[in-house]
């Protein structure tokens, strides 16, 4: 009986974690066959503990011009998107104009739309405005994905902002610009940081859309699908497992940083 109280009052915790540990899995998975060395094509059955392919990561032709390509994309469609993201959420919550809401039901409509659906749409406006398709294309297609994720966090930053600090720093005769790089921006900057990340790893990640616009280039995600067709070599798993570290990495940081932030507040 003491055991089924104590299973009841820590159910919620237990659940989280075998979540949490449910969602971790295929990272795990990916970690441990970054070390294998299979006697095959494919990397799919464990054969024996290796560190050749993370002595030599680029191995593989093509790997690492496909991920510096995808790093670029994912870099500039983090700044589009981010710039016109926040613009549009501060439009959206600070100003009133005519079809206001027309315009914010236009911008969450990707969020809803099926990806095949925007990718299908991007690449008939392309092909009739006589664009070749490649980077340039993938780049738009990216801004115009991510757009939607970056104006949903920073909205949700901006409608919790206190007005009265923007005022109590106008009555303290700071112009414009010394209120918005002072007081403004630097509240809103967690729902801007949580947007920039959010779109870079979405920008990173994308199949559906970047195929359908890409042309003849080649992302890192294309180049992994194309490589499942004809074998996987161990270097995806090299990438992937680095990829996963770095987002740990920034994950704990911003921890630390945030609970040094609330020691000197308190």
């Amino acid at each position: 009986m003491p055991l089924v109280n104590w299973f009841k009052r820590k159910f919620v915790v237990i659940a989280g974690l075998l979540t949490l540990a449910y969602l971790l899995l295929p990272n795990v998975v990916v970690t441990v066959f970054s070390f294998n060395k299979p006697k095959g094509r494919f990397n799919y059955a464990w054969q024996q503990f290796s560190t050749d392919a993370w002595k030599d990561p680029c191995g593989v032709s093509g790997l690492c011009g496909s991920l510096s390509l995808s790093l670029q994309i994912a870099f500039w469609a983090t700044l589009g998107a981010t710039a016109l993201g926040t613009m549009i959420a501060f439009a959206l919550v600070r100003y009133r104009f005519r079809a206001r809401g027309a315009v914010s039901s236009l911008i969450f409509l990707p969020m809803a739309m099926p990806e095949v659906v925007m990718a299908a749409s991007l690449l008939t406006l392309f092909l009739n405005m006589g664009a070749q398709l490649g980077f340039w294309t993938i780049l738009i297609a990216h801004i115009m994905f991510c757009l939607s994720f970056v104006v949903t966090a920073v909205k949700a930053r901006v409608m919790s902002m206190d007005p009265r600090l923007e005022q109590a720093a106008q009555d303290l005769y700071a112009g414009p610009l010394q209120t918005f790089l002072r007081v403004t921006l630097p509240i809103a900057a967690p729902g801007i940081a949580a947007g920039a990340l959010l779109a870079f790893a979405l920008s990173f990640d994308d199949f559906i859309i970047t195929n359908f616009n890409a042309g003849s280039t080649v992302t890192f995600p294309m180049f992994v699908w194309g490589s499942a067709q004809r074998g996987t070599p161990v270097q995806i798993n090299v990438i992937g497992t680095a990829m996963f570290l770095v987002a740990v990495l920034i994950a704990l940081t911003s921890m630390v940083v945030n609970n040094r932030r609330n020691k000197q507040k308190a």
